[in-house]
């Protein structure tokens, strides 16, 4: 499907229902009438596939659409599109295909394939990640501001980011579509990425940079009901291909996600979807809530492979882990929907004070919880995901569902980093804490057997009296010790105390 070039042949392929007329329209780079149409015939069709090939012609000089009865329709499958190479600029009325050949050089670059169990992800929107000014990159808001950042990723300890939609949807609308959700072409990367103009190349110098500095991408790709189930397996099987893709993150109501991990040609790549178990149970548990210990002993041990999950206390939807900490209701005021958008139920915290606060008890406090908050994330076994920002205190004045948000409150404010560089610091010697201590990111999940004889289950828990499990209602502390004999490693106790008395 698609366009495919081959030296100067370019194979054109559509789906047409039969019955219809379906003409091929090749545009001169730039122009807006065609200047050739050229029949596709369903008498020459496979099934409901029309064909045509044509050979002779320089086709970095050439776009295309289709059109179908008497409709202009730009091809679902372009792998790059025109007109919409400024964001938020002018709704064109005539967007087209670009015919693209394969001539970029990857210097043998090859996906990563790192084991889940040592991954540390970060999630980020590629506009919003570099577009504020206390970013300091020369190209903000795009795949080279990303590029640009990388040394502060892996500064960090960061080895695989995620990435929100790339591909080129729609952002004008009744409200800005700032996050990339809903119909798009799936296939193309978004052209205002793309600080030269050629999101193809960016996109792909970023994959490489990403993997020669030891850093995995995933793309979040949430597709839509729309789209059919072949179409999504085709464009993640494409970006796998072209672009040496990491990993994948689908909804598994719009893709069909176990049979994406069956694909021979997807072995190996990350399959992911998104859980908000561990999310809901350590916030519960971070401020205090009863009755969650039980719970937490679950997901502080929980890794499995083949679900394709993911923890994360943080993401796009929801509070940052600044407004966790600072906001006990969404303050979504300024999306102009009467702050009925967004999720109501957060399992937040303000502190003792809504929002904003200059009381060094209330300030101490949060600062306490953010810290706590990291350390139930990269003391649990699986994968983390630091929402982008949450280490430099970024906060989006208690929005908790910023996908109209370009601007300020949307966009990562590094300016506290230069404020509290004691909270970077803290999160980059846990994260290299955690892997230092293969205990706390075991291969596989944790049994609470001792396997190896050596008097010693490979995870226990204890309350306050050794090997009793604090299992009231009203217990909020939980003592986890990881033995490492089995392994070979030094052992760990990690001991969480989430009552607000001493």
């Amino acid at each position: 499907m698609g366009v495919t070039v081959e030296g100067n042949s370019a194979n054109f392929s559509t789906a047409v229902k039969s019955g219809k007329k379906c003409f091929l329209l090749l545009y001169k780079k730039g122009e807006l009438t065609p200047a050739f149409e050229l029949e596709m015939k369903e008498e020459c069709a496979f099934g409901e596939i029309r064909c045509i090939m044509l050979k002779g012609m320089d086709w970095a000089e050439w776009e295309y659409n289709y059109k179908i009865n008497d409709e202009i329709v730009t091809d679902i499958y372009a792998k790059a599109v025109t007109g919409k190479e400024e964001w938020l600029g002018e709704e064109t009325s005539l967007i087209k295909g670009k015919i693209l050949a394969d001539v970029y050089d990857w210097e043998n670059d090859t996906p990563l394939f790192l084991p889940e169990n040592e991954v540390v992800a970060y999630s980020i929107h590629v506009r919003g990640f570099t577009k504020h000014t206390s970013a300091k990159v020369k190209h903000g808001g795009t795949f080279l501001g990303v590029k640009e950042k990388l040394p502060y990723l892996k500064k960090l300890g960061i080895n695989q980011i995620h990435c929100m939609p790339v591909y080129e949807f729609e952002e004008n609308g009744r409200y800005t579509n700032y996050w990339g959700y809903g119909l798009a072409f799936c296939f193309a990367p978004k052209s205002s990425y793309a600080a030269t103009g050629d999101a193809v190349c960016e996109l792909k110098d970023l994959v490489k940079a990403c993997h020669k500095d030891g850093i995995e991408i995933v793309l979040d790709l949430p597709f839509t009901e729309e789209m059919s189930k072949r179409m999504v397996a085709d464009c993640i099987r494409y970006y796998k291909m072209e672009y040496h893709i990491d990993g994948f993150i689908v909804n598994p109501f719009n893709a069909p996600f176990e049979e994406l991990k069956k694909d021979p040609l997807l072995k190996h790549t990350k399959i992911l979807k998104k859980q908000d178990d561990f999310q809901n149970i350590m916030r519960q548990f971070l401020k205090g809530d009863e009755g969650m210990v039980e719970s937490v002993m679950w997901w502080t041990r929980h890794f499995s492979n083949e679900e394709g999950i993911f923890n994360y206390i943080t993401t796009h939807t929801g509070f940052t882990l600044s407004d966790l900490v600072s906001y006990d209701g969404k303050h979504n005021e300024k999306n102009g929907e009467k702050n009925q958008d967004g999720p109501d139920y957060n399992y937040s915290w303000n502190c003792g004070a809504e929002g904003p606060s200059r009381k060094r008890a209330v300030m101490a406090l949060r600062k306490k919880q953010i810290r706590n908050a990291f350390l139930l994330l990269l003391t649990s076994q699986g994968t983390p995901c630091i929402l982008a920002g949450d280490e430099c205190n970024n906060s989006q004045q208690g929005n908790n569902n910023v996908y109209c948000q370009d601007n300020e409150i949307g966009w990562v404010n590094w300016g506290n980093t230069e404020k509290d560089r004691e909270l970077f610091r803290f999160v980059q010697s846990l994260i290299q804490f955690r892997k230092e201590h293969k205990v706390l990111h075991a291969p596989s999940e944790l049994k609470g057997m001792d396997s190896v004889s050596c008097g010693i289950p490979d995870v226990s828990y204890h309350g306050e009296c050794a090997w009793r499990i604090p299992s009231e209602i009203s217990s909020r502390q939980l003592g986890v010790y990881y033995c490492g004999e089995g392994i070979g490693e030094d052992s760990c106790f990690v001991a969480y105390n989430m009552h607000w008395l001493k």
